[in-house]
Formats: structure tokens, sequence, C-alpha cells
């Protein structure tokens, strides 16, 4: 009786079983949607010269068919994972009751038996389960693996087996796996490749080779052994494979050129609507110029402040970008994200706006005292030149004769000027604006400088060159904008001859490179924000430093450091470059500067930065001028320049026409920005 009892339960129960199978199998996926590959795109990004740079998201590499994966890695896999897998039917009842003795003992001891599955039953677990541990997953897990060995065949198991297990460093299959550790697709995978990646499933992030390349070999080594013992390779195949001599692909850098990286591919839902399949992305940056950023930013920040960099081609190509001193530390990008006051760096605004208006560089202007609206610039030294032309006030940074300038063309052109350069934040017209009040972001100001090396045209800064998929279709292809002229090239010519002068005085000749160069110092109040931005042979370079809570920093008095970490990566980045002459030749003034400080005189809510203002050494002294808040100051206007004719008029018959201002764009550019009103 309690024979037939047990019979019928046991008849009750396999006919149950029988039954969850078929209904388990009729519901399971068809074999090609699960060779689909999972949700979560991969990005590889590469530089300028294909060396990757990072690799984003889970890895899923190429689909592999079964006849494309090497003998050696199915055969290995096979031997390490599941040996009598072209035998048993999903589950192999001799390891389940190996399994059941082993995890008593375990049990008794507080253990749990872990890795005792079928790869069928690995397969079912990592489609279908959580990695729960309980008795309820671990059979829905074995009437899965039933179901599929009745669907499936064994090569189509092991197919996707191969690829869609975890081999670890977020690499899904073997092919993912083997472009991460071996540099190259794992249709072509060598034994001694083949052991090392059969060893990773037990457990991968332990033995993956980034993160130890030993363990890695040494468990290649387990799984070799295991091949002699199960018979599919022999001993002298064994002893032949020298795992030591395998070479793992070295890991993408994770400092600096993550700030690039953050900055290019924010960029990539704009360029291409591709979001599942993997994609190799293209940039421009230069991996030995991004080096030359780093150790600028790094060897000449002072203690305690941050530094940034972007350097750019005349095309706006990024070259190189270093958002801060450690990138581990901190991910705030401080060249395309911190807003600054950019100090007398802003100064170039108020001289294109007063050269667009017909001021030549060796225009007679006069420093003496001035006051607008109750705010009366001064310089370092509280003295005045007296008459001097427009380039000595540009390379000693007059401060008067930059509010002056602003005044006379109006501090409304010369915002419309910043915000025509490219700079987006919003602009302040008060009369202090001359000196730099105003916040600017590093990457749009040393676009600026870069427009200006660019005879005025446009440029607009990119790091994408290129996106394609794995199989190199091409999604997206960079292409030059059509040109736009923002200042005529006559005007740039003269904005680089006052630039040059600027680098070959004071405090600017630290950013002398040995070759023709032309930039810009600048400090703000209280040295908090330092800045130096120039160009050279075709590349611009802007650099800041200074503290995030904008404290004062006596280490950048003068921008002494930006200039040095200037030299310091052009000197490197131009190494190959050919010598390039600007049109204009440098003019060096009269006079040696003293430093280069910044200070004026203003109402404590006016919010002004503060601009350099050095004498020149050997000028003729004049009596110290200190504002007399009591009387005001009677001002003594520049005279006006001469009218300017037309161009035409001065071109000989026959001459092609300079490029022209595109009046529509340009206003197109304008009418929207933001500004802040000047108080009246």
């Amino acid at each position: 009786m309690i024979f037939r009892i047990g019979l019928f339960g046991f008849l009750a129960g396999l006919l149950a079983l029988v039954i969850a199978v078929l209904v388990t199998m009729a519901s399971l996926p068809s074999f090609n949607s699960l060779t689909q590959k999972p949700n979560g795109q991969t990005v590889r990004v590469h530089a300028a010269d294909g060396a990757l740079l990072v690799s984003l998201g889970p890895s899923y590499g190429d689909w592999l068919s079964y006849e494309r994966i090497p003998p050696v890695m199915r055969d290995a896999i096979v031997a390490v994972e599941d040996r009598r897998f072209y035998s048993h039917f999903g589950i192999d009842p001799i390891g389940m009751a190996r399994m059941l003795y082993v995890a008593k003992r375990l049990h008794d001891n507080g253990r749990r038996l872990q890795g005792a599955s079928t790869i069928t039953q690995q397969l079912a677990r990592n489609l279908f389960l959580s990695q729960a541990y309980n008795v309820g997953r671990k059979f829905r897990e074995i009437i899965l693996a039933l179901a599929i060995e009745r669907k499936f065949s064994k090569q189509q198991i092991l197919e996707l087996y191969l690829n869609r297990m975890y081999f670890g460093g977020g690499a899904y299959g073997i092919d993912a796996a083997s472009r991460k550790f071996f540099g190259h697709p794992a249709d072509h995978m060598s034994l001694a490749e083949a052991a090392i990646v059969a060893g990773l499933l037990k457990a991968p992030s332990h033995y993956s080779p980034s993160a130890d390349a030993q363990a890695a070999r040494d468990r290649g080594k387990v799984v070799l052994e295991v091949m002699v013992d199960a018979g599919v390779i022999t001993p002298a195949q064994a002893a032949n494979v020298h795992l030591e001599q395998v070479n793992f692909a070295p890991e993408p850098k994770q400092n600096s050129v993550r700030y690039f990286t953050d900055w290019a591919l924010a960029q990539l839902d704009t360029l291409v609507d591709e979001q599942t399949a993997p994609l190799d992305v293209w940039t421009t940056l230069d991996l030995r110029m991004q080096r030359a950023a780093d150790d600028a930013i790094r060897q000449n920040t002072p203690p305690g402040a941050q530094g940034a960099m972007v350097s750019m081609e005349n095309d706006g190509a990024v070259r190189a970008m270093v958002g801060g001193t450690d990138y581990v530390t901190s991910i705030y990008n401080r060249a395309t994200q911190a807003q600054r006051q950019p100090g007398s760096a802003f100064k170039l605004f108020v001289y294109l706006a007063a050269l667009e208006a017909g001021m030549k560089p060796g225009d007679p202007v006069v420093d003496q005292p001035i006051t607008i609206d109750g705010w009366s610039p001064r310089n370092d030294s509280r003295r005045f030149l007296g008459q001097i032309d427009l380039r000595n006030a540009f390379a000693f940074s007059i401060n008067t004769v930059a509010a002056q300038l602003g005044q006379k063309v109006g501090f409304d052109a010369v915002a419309d000027m910043a915000h025509r350069f490219g700079i987006s934040t919003r602009i302040n017209t008060h009369p202090s604006m001359v000196l730099g009040t105003s916040d600017v972001r590093l990457i749009e100001l040393t676009r600026a400088f870069a427009e200006i090396s660019n005879n005025g045209a446009a440029v607009t800064p990119y790091g994408i060159t290129k996106v394609s998929t794995t199989d190199g279709t091409v999604l997206y292809q960079h292409t030059a904008e059509e040109p736009r002229v923002l200042v005529p090239p006559n005007v740039a010519a003269e904005m680089t001859d006052l630039l040059q002068t600027a680098v070959n005085t004071g405090t600017a000749r630290a950013a002398q490179i040995g070759r023709p160069v032309a930039g810009k110092t600048g400090t703000t109040s209280s040295n908090k924000d330092g800045w130096f931005l120039g160009f050279s042979s075709g590349l611009t370079t802007g650099v800041w430093m200074g503290r995030d809570d904008a404290k004062a920093l006596p280490g950048l008095y003068g921008s002494r450091n930006p200039a040095r970490a200037f030299s310091a990566m052009m000197q490197v980045a131009l190494r190959t470059r050919p010598v390039q002459n600007f049109q204009t030749e440098v003019t060096l003034p009269e006079w040696q500067l003293e430093p280069d400080e910044e200070a004026y005189y203003g109402a404590p809510d006016q919010d002004l930065g503060a601009d350099n203002g050095a004498v020149p050494e050997g000028a003729p002294d004049q009596p110290e001028a200190a504002p007399d808040d009591s009387q005001p100051v009677e001002e003594q206007p520049v005279p006006p320049p001469a009218p300017r004719r037309s161009p035409a008029a001065d071109r000989p018959q026959g001459t092609t026409p300079r490029p022209q201002i595109d009046q529509k764009w340009l206003d197109s550019v304008l009418k929207d920005q933001p500004r802040q009103p000047q108080p009246h």
C-alpha cells in the first residue's frame, strides 16, 4: 500500500514536472529574440589618433555564432563549468547527487554550496531569474533548464551562454571580454587567452585581469589543468602555453581625460539617434597635448587652488581640456561649467569695440583721472602716464584708458562684442564692466581668443569628429561650418598687434614660448582669479586658476602661474609644428612693466572686479594722483578718431573684396543675449 502511494505520488509529481516544463517551454522566447543585445548602450571613446580613452556602459561586443566561437574557447568553458554538458538533459544527476552530499556537509559547518549548476541552469538564471539564493528560485531554475534543453540544441545553448554571461570589467560575452582584456575580437583567441577568459566566470571581480593580472593568470593555469583532465587538450599542449606571456590591453586613464569625455559625450544625443547599439566615438583630443596640459596645471597651480585649461585649433577642434587638478576627487569641470570674473582679460572686447569703431593701435590716448557715474578707476601705481598710444595702454593694461574707451564706444557695444564672440553669460553694463566684472566661462573666453587667431571669423568648439557602430557604419561625421565673420580681418590683425605687445612686456613675458605668441593676462580683485589666454601657430590655449570658494589666493599675484602653465603646455603642443608669423610684427613699448596689478576705486555695492594698471619702468615721474571724493575730477576726453573711409573706396579695381560681416546672422546672435542694464 505504501509502495502504491509512493508510486502514485512519484508519477503525479513527474506529470506535474512534465506539464510545468511544457508550459515553460511554450512561453520561452525564440532563439533569435534571445540573441538580441540587452538594454544598456556601450560607448567607446577614442582620441584623435584612435587610442581608446574610455569605455562607458556595459560592453556586449559582437555576437558570435557557434561556428565563429573558437573551439578552444568552447572546450575550455565546457571543461571548467560543465564537463557532462553534451550528455545531460539540462540538469546533471551525477553532479546533483554529489552536490547534495557536499551541501549537507557545508550546511553543518554554516556554509552554503555554490557553483553546482550546469551551463543550462546558469543560462536560465542569467536570462530569466535573479541571483537570490533560495529553494524556490532553484526549483524554477531547474524547470527553466529542462525547458531550454527541450527547445534549443546544445550548440544554441552554448552560443547563448558564451555571448550573454558576465566576464568582469563590464564585459558581457566572450567578444566583449576579449576586446577589453586582450584588445582584439574573440573569434581568434589563443588557448592561453581562452583559459584565462574561461576562468573568469568563477569570480569575475576577483580574477579580472584589470583587477589582478596575476590572479587571472593563476586561474588560467587551473583551467588548463582541468582541460587536460577532461581530455580536451594533451599535457604537451598545456605545457606549451605560457600564460606569463599573455599581453593584457592597458586600461584607459580615468583622470583628467574624463573632463573632456564628459563634455564631449554630453553632445552625443544631439548628433545621433542610436540609443541601443554599441558606438565608437572618435574625438579631437590629442593625448600628447592632454598630458602636457595636465602636467602644466599640476605643476603651476598654487597650493589650495584649482586650475583649468582648454586648447583648441582655429577650426574649434578641442585638443586638450583639464577641468581641475584631480578628476577622481572632483568631477566638476571648471573649464566648461565654472563662471568666474575674467579681470583684464575682458579688455579684449573693449579694445575690439574701439578698433572696430575706427581707432588704431598707434592712436594717442590719455592716462588720466576719470569718474564715470561715481566710479573712479585707478592704476595700481596710483600714478598717471598722461598721453600714450593705444598699444601701450593695452600692453600696460591701463584701467583709466579702458574706462574711457568703454565710455566712448558705449558699454552696450562692449557687451555686444563679448556676446558676438561667443560669451553666453550675462554681461552687466556698469562702467566697471570694462575691467572684467561679469562672470564668464573659460571655454567661451578661449573661443573668443581663438576667433582673433582665426582672423576674426567665428569658431565653434567641438570634440566629436565621427560616430560609428562597431561594424563601421558611420552615423555622424563632423563637417566644417559656414564661415562667419565677426570682425573684419584688419580689426583682428590690429587686435593681434596689441596682444603680441602684451606678451612681450611685463608679467606676460612668462607666457613666451620661443615663437610668435599673442595673449593677455587677467587677475581679479584680491587675487581671487588668475587667467592667461593666448594663441600661437594656430593653437589657442586658455588657463584659469583660483579657489572654488572664491577666496583670495596670493599665489595668483599678477597671473604669473597661469602664464607659466600656458608656456609649459604650448611648448610641448607646438614642438612639431612649423613657426607661423602673425600678419603684424610685434611693437614693443618704450618702457618695461612693473607687476601686472589690478585695482580701482568704486562703491562696494558695484560688484567690481579688478584690473591691471602697471606703470612702465623708466617712464617720466608723474605726480601721484589720489581721487578726491569731495571734488569731481574733470574729464579730458580722448580726441575722436578720424572718420573711417569706405573699404570699397580704398580698394583698387579688380581686387577681391575682403570678407564682410553677415549682419543678419550677427543680429540673430545678439538680439536674445542676456544683459544687465546700466543703472540710472
